[in-house]
């Protein structure tokens, strides 16, 4: 098998057998890019929090958690390619897994950048034309999604808004996040883009921040509508509602459902 080269988002350079044969996929966005590529008999291994899709989460062994990893299981899978990403894994353990396999990392924090992340696995892959016919396909619904009434209403009127991620403590995604990037693409403004990445804020904090709009995602925390109640007792001038998470976080091929979403919720 040929010895091929490629360079990740970290700007590391890694040699692989290519095509790859036995691939572990660390962070669940890229899993479901993966399947979406077609590598069902070339993944051998994800993460307990690959849930999409279906077959794949009941059926590849489960190497841990995206933040804990089991290194001994990753080692009996004998990957020849293991794919992560920078902020969703550990780096002690990527840089373990460095000494020993070929590891690709993404770094993400753009809508561009997750477009070329998913040219650069389909190449990675053997899936070139492939995915570069998805990313396309993904920058094309976007752009009809920006020229849609409902998205044009959300930029003239510019709301604040609040995106919360965790609860005890409170969380929000700040700047600096692939999050905050898909809010001001859609032409809102992240009230508490001050603050940097995943910030912990009070209730006061968000009272005096005041946004038109929060957003309790779906996940990694799992809000539900007693917590749209708890926050609108709190906030009666503000619009409260749970929002699909993966479809605001997830930078692989979940992107070309995002835009139909997004068109649907502002509607």
């Amino acid at each position: 098998m040929a010895k091929k080269q490629f360079t990740d988002q970290m700007g590391r350079t890694i040699e692989v057998n290519f095509p790859p044969q036995r691939i572990v996929s660390l962070v669940p966005s890229q899993t479901e890019l993966l399947f979406e590529l077609d590598l069902g008999n070339k993944v051998v291994g994800i993460t307990k929090f690959c849930i999409h899709p279906e077959e794949w989460f009941k059926n590849t062994p489960k190497v841990g958690g995206t933040k804990k990893l089991n290194i001994e299981e990753i080692r009996a899978l004998k990957p020849d390619l293991i794919i992560g990403n920078k902020e969703e894994n550990q780096r002690e353990q990527i840089e373990m897994l460095m000494k020993e396999f070929p590891v690709w990392m993404s770094d993400i924090s753009t809508f561009d950048e997750a477009c070329e992340m998913i040219v650069q696995v389909g190449a990675l892959v053997d899936k070139e034309k492939e995915s570069k016919t998805l990313a396309e396909n993904i920058r094309g619904s976007f752009d009809e999604l920006f020229q849609s009434e409902e998205i044009k209403r959300i930029k003239e009127r510019s709301p604040t808004i609040a995106y919360f991620i965790w609860k005890d403590p409170y969380m929000v995604a700040a700047s600096n996040t692939f999050i905050d990037h898909m809010i001001n693409l859609l032409g809102m403004k992240n009230c508490f883009q001050f603050l940097d990445r995943y910030a912990e804020i009070k209730l006061e904090d968000l009272k005096s921040a005041a946004p038109q709009f929060v957003f309790l995602s779906s996940e990694p925390y799992p809000f539900k509508d007693k917590h749209v109640t708890e926050i609108g007792l709190e906030m009666p001038n503000t619009h409260v509602l749970i929002v699909d998470g993966e479809m605001f976080s997830w930078y692989g091929s979940r992107l070309l459902h995002a835009s139909k979403y997004f068109k649907k919720i502002f509607s």
